[in-house]
């Protein structure tokens, strides 16, 4: 008895077709305005994984957010690095 294609016994979606998912979503955001961002998505098992540095915490909850869409049914765990800079609170003295 095969069970090619269904869902496994935690009840989830295929684990085989993650692989495939992964890449179509990594294209996806490379294509996308956030193309130039070393966003990182990995397998874990059946978790997700996403590492890498963008600029905004408005780019990271858009990242977060196409990827939960991408990948609904596996749980995804977030490492994306936050580099806002911001407006210095003072001048610099330079001697």
């Amino acid at each position: 008895m095969s069970t090619h294609g269904s869902q496994d016994a935690g009840g989830g979606p295929p684990a085989e077709n993650l692989d495939y998912r992964i890449a179509h979503l990594q294209d996806r955001l490379a294509s996308g305005e956030l193309g130039e961002l070393g966003v990182r998505i990995e397998a874990r098992g059946r978790t997700v994984l996403l590492t890498g540095t963008v600029p905004s915490a408005p780019c990271r909850d858009e990242i977060v957010r196409t990827v939960h869409e991408g990948l609904a049914g596996f749980p995804v765990h977030s490492d994306l690095v936050v580099t806002e800079a911001s407006s210095p609170d003072h001048a610099e003295e330079l001697s």
